[in-house]
């Protein structure tokens, strides 16, 4: 039962740190481009490239 005292604040302290670790990328803009990052993993850029 004395174990509770250490993982209920344990698991509370990791679910704020989530919590703020989302909040953060929120912030900073981390999700305003979806679509950019898969478009550019595709497009054909082979041509900048020495051989």
């Amino acid at each position: 039962m004395n174990i509770l005292l250490y993982l209920i604040p344990l698991a509370l302290g990791l679910g704020l740190a989530g919590l703020l670790a989302f909040l953060w990328s929120l912030h900073s803009h981390q999700f305003d481009d979806l679509e950019g990052a898969g478009w550019r993993a595709i497009s054909d850029d082979d041509l900048d490239t020495k051989q």
